[in-house]
């Protein structure tokens, strides 16, 4: 009986030394989980029992248990690799056939799809429309396609009027853009046309004093665009675009509402190009004239140049024209038993039935962790711990050796009665 109890017990250490061994390779692969033989002991059974005080008849291996810990987190230099900082794991295609992994070691391919070393593509939620589509994750790509420009269609200013500017009479001293004894103030800010050309919309501020005695002063915007008046056409008289009147204290008598600038293009963009101005915040203060605030929504067309991840696994890519735009979102799988998944090599896992079905949604929600870009995932096999469990397998080894040996010798006393 000694024989076979000491035979499992140096199979059993045996296999636990491959175990270590194997966690020991792979002490440097990023995003390995590392292993652990787990052992059952064995008793002889029949159907009138076993006894009151059975003896065991050694041991076996029950499996070889991953440990799915987090692993230590390192940066690196390319923009591509993606650590996951929790729970989670990336779901990867390849020809269709769906595997799961830690290792966010990848590349962009000739196809523009984000890749590992094992040639499966990274899934996600592509953008659609300009929106990210949380439908069935697909494989994400990334291409250097250019962002078309927006035109402007609103344009916010927010100012201070110098309540101090000297009065000019419209009846002695009509506007005109180019004389600036005809006005107050001016201030310009770029807009865009539908092809991405960049124009420059001017806007005049011109102090007519108050309309009636005890009232405040009214002031009147007119606006030029690349130096063309709009609204009007000259040598007929200038018409403003709006007009603001203040009370005394110095704010508008009535809230400012938005008014329309019909921008008259000759470039073969669409004209006339409405934007929407608004006023709104601007005080008439015995301050110098002075933009608080002034935004405006459009851009030129932008080539992509760079491209980074956020925490919640949205490419955002960045653009010639200052611009940004997000490409697609990095989807994760998690696993009710992850225990369950067959380890198919290549830092890969395919789900099985006692893994259960995925979980799959983007990383920070429903309990999956979050992503990290130019960072790994480091093994979370610690060297330490596994050299002395090493220790401890060779000792188990030797105590098993020794139990044969000693039974081989009650054996051989046994053979030598006479």
């Amino acid at each position: 009986m000694a024989f076979q109890q000491g035979l499992s017990g140096l199979n059993s250490a045996s296999k636990t030394m491959e175990t270590i061994g194997n966690n020991v390779a792979n002490a440097g692969t990023v995003g390995f989980k590392k292993s652990q033989a787990q052992f059952a002991d064995v008793y002889a059974s029949s159907l009138v029992g076993s006894g009151a005080s059975p003896i065991g008849i050694g041991t076996k291996l029950a499996r070889v248990s991953q440990q799915f810990s987090q692993a230590n987190i390192s940066g690196t230099n390319n923009p591509l690799d993606i650590a996951i900082n929790g729970d989670g794991f990336f779901r990867m295609s390849n020809g269709g056939a769906i595997s799961y992994t830690r290792n966010g070691q990848f590349q962009l391919n000739k196809e523009g799809r984000i890749e590992n070393a094992s040639g499966a593509v990274l899934t996600g939620y592509p953008v659609v429309n300009g929106q990210i589509s949380n439908g069935a994750p697909a494989p994400l790509t990334i291409t250097n396609t250019a962002l078309a420009p927006q035109s402007t269609d609103e344009y916010d200013v927010n100012l201070n009027l110098d309540s101090g500017k000297p009065i000019i009479a419209a009846a002695t001293t009509p506007f005109d853009h180019s004389d600036p004894a005809t006005y107050s103030n001016q201030t310009s800010v770029g807009v865009y046309d539908s092809l991405g050309n960049s124009h420059v919309l001017s806007t005049f501020y011109v102090n007519r004093g108050p309309a009636a005695p005890g009232d405040g002063n009214t002031w009147d915007v007119y606006a030029t665009c690349d130096g063309v008046p709009i609204g009007y056409v000259p040598p007929a008289a200038a018409v403003p675009l709006t007009s603001i009147e203040f009370s005394t204290g110095g704010v508008p008598v009535t809230a400012i509402a938005p008014v329309t600038a019909n921008l008259t293009l000759t470039n073969g963009a669409t004209s006339p190009q409405a934007v929407s101005v608004n006023f709104s915040g601007t005080t008439q203060y015995a301050l110098e004239f002075g933009v608080r605030d002034q935004t405006q929504n459009g851009y030129t067309a932008g080539n992509l140049v760079s491209f980074n991840l956020s925490p919640d696994g949205k490419i955002v890519g960045s653009y010639t024209n200052g611009q940004t735009n997000v490409l697609g979102q990095v989807a994760l799988s998690s696993f009710a038993n992850p225990n369950g998944l067959n380890a198919v090599g290549d830092n890969a896992w395919v789900e099985t039935a006692i893994s259960g079905a995925p979980l799959v949604s983007t990383p920070g929600n429903s309990g999956l962790g979050v992503v990290q870009s130019s960072a790994v995932e480091e093994s979370n096999v610690d060297l330490t711990a596994e050299l002395v469990s090493m220790i401890t397998a060779q000792r188990i080894y030797q105590a098993n050796a020794q139990t044969i040996k000693t039974e081989d010798q009650i054996m051989q006393t046994l053979v030598n009665l006479r």
